[in-house]
């Protein structure tokens, strides 16, 4: 982060967040002092201030609005394994002292005696994304005209569609985090999204189809043509929907197309990665570095410093900064996704990925931007060398079993390959199989790689946070596909 973005950012924070409660940077010292006091290893203080509005259409009417403010401060203490946490929605010394009496007492009981904390000092970063408000980037009638826009013109470019749900949201968050090792840091992140949803009828039939994206941006970047393109995308969906037929099941390849469909890596692969479900041991990957655990081109990164991305921070929620980190290289595990505090037990540093939800949760090693590498395979080669298969566009819904890998994925939008060519589309197809085997049956790697549109949410153990997903076009052999047909 250059010297007038890290100055801006700081400036905002301090205002948000520590001047309307009487509180001041050399303020803190002495509060996470008294944190250690009870012979803690570390501890830290997350202050947060977030502005959230989000519009809805549906009936071709603009149905609803919505805008909130919230401000909070979560104070953790750590001694070994042990993690006291407390928060407060109230931002003043007292409040955090109280906060800080309940959470010495579930920590106490090991670690160093007590000490004072250095002279903190601004952790460096990337300028990945302005520390702007995204909120007023677009004024109220012209958020309003933007949803109408989208209903209007998905509905002028096909008769057949009955319904129009759209939605657009900003978030403007920023964030402070002292630590009692001496890190000062500061972010402030814009986030916005415009999704489309719309259902197309055709002799009784009912199909939807879905397109949106979104990032670390205003929503004067949601142009005209960005929104023709959410367009083309939900109609494409609903038309392929409207003439597919049931899908075949057995075990099969599969060719999984670029971009979204990487959210199978996420789920399957991805959080086997992290280091709490490795540290534990409870991970399919636990004690794996080293092995191989993919085939020879599986390259798996988490990549948190792309400009603009949906799962980009220029440094995380525990004061470190954003990293590109590879996970697995041409096949070979080399390293998982560390937070400070499974980083410490497990005797490594953290890779830039400790995450929370908000002031009120715990900070955990989670996500960014993960997907696989490209490689050198012409997609319609690919498609080209499946005699019998599934080529899956676009996933929706799915579940993992992040202990053993096992994972069920429902495909939107999906081909039947039969002799190298997409036939038909095909309807009600499910994907079923384990993260880890499925890494190793991959046979086939494209040089399309892409990324999502900006639409991703992740979700563990009750706290979501904004993530990216991508890939390149993929042949897997040997998957389970359950069908209707």
């Amino acid at each position: 982060m250059n010297a007038s973005i890290a100055a801006t950012s700081h400036d905002i924070a301090v205002s948000k967040l520590l001047l309307p409660g009487n509180l001041s940077i050399p303020g803190l010292s002495p509060l996470l002092g008294e944190a250690m006091a009870s012979g803690a290893d570390y501890s830290d203080l997350y202050f947060e201030y977030r502005t959230v509005e989000a519009w809805s259409l549906e009936d071709s009417i603009v149905k609803s609005g919505s805008y909130s403010v919230d401000t909070g401060v979560g104070v953790r203490v750590i001694a070994g394994e042990k993690t006291g946490f407390a928060y407060s929605d109230d931002i003043n010394a007292s409040a955090i002292r109280d906060a800080l009496v309940a959470a010495r007492a579930v920590a106490s009981g090991r670690g160093k005696n007590g000490k004072v904390v250095p002279s903190a000092q601004i952790a460096s970063g990337r300028a990945l994304y302005d520390p702007m408000n995204p909120v007023p980037t677009l004024a109220d009638a012209d958020k309003v005209a933007l949803l109408q826009s989208l209903d209007a013109r998905a509905r002028a470019a096909d008769p057949r569609v009955t319904q129009v749900m759209a939605s657009l949201a900003a978030e403007y968050l920023v964030v402070l985090v002292a630590t009692s090792d001496g890190t000062l840091a500061t972010d402030v992140r814009p986030l916005t999204r415009v999704s489309l949803t719309l259902i197309m009828e055709e002799s009784g039939r009912k199909e939807t189809g879905r397109a949106g994206g979104g990032g670390r941006y205003g929503l004067n970047e949601f142009t005209d043509a960005v929104l023709q393109s959410f367009i083309d995308d939900a109609l494409r969906a609903a038309r392929t929907n409207l003439h597919s037929k049931a899908a075949p099941a057995g075990i099969m390849p599969v060719v999984l197309g670029p971009g979204w469909p990487g959210v199978l890596l996420h789920e399957a692969v991805g959080h086997g990665l992290e280091g709490d479900f490795n540290r534990k041991g409870t991970s399919a990957f636990s004690g794996r570095i080293g092995e191989r655990v993919a085939a020879k081109g599986v390259t798996v990164v988490d990549d948190g410093t792309m400009p603009g991305r949906r799962g980009s921070l220029n440094l995380d929620d525990e004061g470190n900064m954003s990293q590109n980190t590879t996970l697995i290289e041409d096949g070979i595990l080399i390293g998982y996704l560390q937070d400070n505090h499974n980083a410490r037990l497990m005797k490594t540093k953290s890779t830039g990925n400790g995450r929370r939800e908000s002031y009120a949760a715990l900070p955990m090693p989670r996500m960014t931007n993960t997907y696989m590498l490209a490689g050198e395979r012409d997609p319609q080669e690919i498609i080209a060398s499946v005699k019998d298969g599934i080529y899956a566009v676009n996933f929706g819904g799915g579940q993992v079993d992040i202990t053993n890998g096992k994972f069920t994925f429902s495909m939107d939008e999906a081909f039947r390959i039969e002799n190298g060519k997409l036939t038909y589309p095909v309807k009600g197809a499910t994907l079923i199989g384990n993260g880890p085997d499925a890494l190793t049956r991959v046979s086939m790697i494209g040089n399309d790689l892409k990324l999502d549109a900006g639409i991703g949410v992740c979700g563990k153990d009750g706290q979501s946070v904004p993530v990216g997903v991508g890939q390149p076009t993929l042949r897997i052999d040997g998957l389970t596909v359950g069908g209707t047909g």
